[in-house]
């Protein structure tokens, strides 16, 4: 059966990276851009926009807070939760208040402060009780399911991501999008499931231990709690670079395994591991230089013995009236807390299939054509992609969505605004002084002293060892150059981020949420990291 081909969306009349021309609702890019960092390109959005919403649709649907009549995909706008302003992927936040609003014992406000760090003016808040019952029977056998599921998920599209790679390319662009729509239907299951864990498992065990290290006197322990879990799915490529490091490992066996992370790796159109090993070579001269006593499992059992100091500290502080509960909180923070990296690695597995799949299109459509690189295809909508004939000439539609994205990129915005958002041409910020002190989220304990390295693109070609990272967002694939690293400092992310869950692990202190921090810090200030209390205080200011 033929496909029947979906008509080229003209950019001209509509830009896919900003097709919201008016809106009233509010949004931020914050938790949404470390997944799918920057501006993305036509297919990334595409790719990921109608996956996302129904795997944001059906979440809610499990636990109860979306009826039926709800559930259905409603067109770009204020009624969808996800949406796009110049490339720029980003959350609604009004309507996940009214999912906050219906559960019961929370509200939107909680989520609208939880999101932009205080309460907006105009923002409204409604919550029910209509909803409860709906709530209270489906979500315990949600919660209850995660592990199994995570566990799952991670297994079979590790077994999937290899079988597909090794099928090799294929010429045949037929085949090439057969190959497509496998991963759409991957990273379908696989984003569900991973939204499904952060609403219904992570957060709410993640607010349950920080919520124990209060009641026991000491904030600070939650941390320590948290840390010390076995191994991260991040971690595995830590684990890995050390392994070739000491020449147990092969490039090309760490490729098989972890060649679906590398820079930038959610936008489709990246090239990661796999297709470019050459940062993986250089990781591991990093990795060279450090002593038998540094290796990760020696930190990892470091991490764990503290995580059991800490526990000890929090039974005796909350007493045999508090301890069963305590007990409880601890061993799911233990089950839980790894499962969120199965789910990214999940989704980026899939993410990788269908780069590619698109390659291959693209190879094929250049045979034909249809195109002049076979990269230009990543310009394409993924309806586009699946269904344009290849007799097609499609040259100035690319130049067309390939402008449209360049002038996106030359353009600055804040995370969360109301409406449309203000974007502007970047404005030079003044050099942070000595003496000046920035704050923002801590997400990982610590107190550190070093030079700033400012990274903003992720090749870690001159990173050095002991330096302190200021980046405007991490992946997975920052997990390899933090191990090497003395703190973090992240513009985009917060204390369940993967980043801080890495940082965590690895004790390095970890401080997030600092917008423009990348402009404000240079690369030699020489900085105090503060990862309990957020704060970053300037010693000395690199030389001009």
């Amino acid at each position: 059966m033929t496909t029947p081909q979906a008509a080229l969306v003209d950019p001209a009349t509509v830009d896919v990276l900003d097709p919201i021309r008016t809106s009233d609702a509010f949004w931020t890019t914050t938790n949404f851009g470390e997944a799918v960092p920057g501006v993305l390109t036509a297919l990334n959005w595409s790719f990921w926009s109608g996956i996302g919403e129904r795997a944001v649709r059906r979440t809610f649907r499990t636990v109860g807070t979306l009826t039926e009549p709800e559930d259905a995909v409603p067109p770009i706008g204020d009624e969808r939760f996800l949406g796009v302003f110049h490339g720029r992927i980003a959350g609604n936040v009004t309507r996940l208040g009214e999912m906050g609003d219906r559960i019961p014992g929370a509200s939107g406000a909680d989520v609208a402060v939880s999101m932009f760090g205080e309460l907006p003016e105009g923002f409204t808040s409604d919550p029910t009780k209509a909803y409860a019952l709906r709530v209270l029977r489906r979500t315990p056998p949600a919660f209850l399911s995660i592990p199994r599921n995570m566990a799952r998920i991670d297994a079979d599209t590790a077994t999937w991501w290899a079988s597909e790679l090794a099928a090799g390319p294929t010429t045949d662009i037929a085949a090439a999008r057969a190959r497509f729509r496998r991963a759409q239907s991957w990273f379908d299951r696989a984003l569900y499931l991973q939204i499904l864990n952060n609403f219904v498992g992570v957060t709410p065990v993640y607010d349950q231990v920080n919520a124990l290290a209060a009641a026991a006197g000491d904030p600070e322990l939650a941390g320590r709690l948290l840390a010390g879990q076995g191994s991260h799915a991040e971690l595995a490529v830590v684990e890995g670079l050390w392994a070739m490091s000491r020449d147990r490992m092969t490039v090309e066996a760490f490729v098989a395994e972890h060649g679906f992370h590398g820079p930038m790796e959610g936008e489709i159109s990246a090239r990661v591991w796999r297709e470019d090993p050459s940062p993986v070579l250089t990781l591991v001269e990093h990795y060279r230089r450090r002593p038998e006593s540094e290796s990760p499992d020696e930190l990892l059992r470091g991490r764990a013995a503290d995580r059991e100091a800490a526990r000890r500290e929090v039974l005796r502080a909350v007493g045999l009236r508090g301890r069963a509960k305590a007990e409880l909180v601890l061993w799911l923070a233990q089950r839980y807390n790894p499962t969120r990296g199965l789910g990214k690695a999940a989704f980026l597995r899939s993410l990788d299939v269908a780069r590619a799949a698109a390659r291959q299109t693209g190879e094929a459509l250049v045979r034909s054509g249809a195109l002049d690189d076979p990269d230009d295809v990543f310009h394409l909508t993924m309806d586009e992609l699946l269904t344009v004939d290849p007799s097609s000439r499609l040259q100035d539609h690319v130049a067309a969505r390939r402008t449209q994205r360049d002038a996106h990129a030359a353009l600055s915005m804040k995370s969360a605004w109301r409406g449309r958002p203000d974007a502007t041409a970047p404005v030079a910020q003044d050099r942070v002084a000595a003496g000046t002190t920035l704050t923002g989220t801590g997400v990982s304990n610590g107190v550190v002293e070093g030079p700033v390295r400012v990274v903003l693109d992720p090749d870690f070609d001159d990173v050095e060892d002991g330096e302190i990272l200021v980046a405007p967002f991490t992946d997975p694939s920052w997990a390899s150059i933090m191990y090497c690293s003395a703190a973090l400092v992240v513009e985009v992310g917060g204390a369940m981020s993967h980043a801080a869950v890495v940082a965590r692990e690895l004790g390095l202190p970890c401080v997030m949420g600092l917008e423009d921090v990348t402009s404000q810090l240079r690369t030699g200030d020489v900085v105090r990291v503060d990862g309990h209390a957020g704060t970053i205080e300037v010693l000395t200011a690199a030389a001009e």
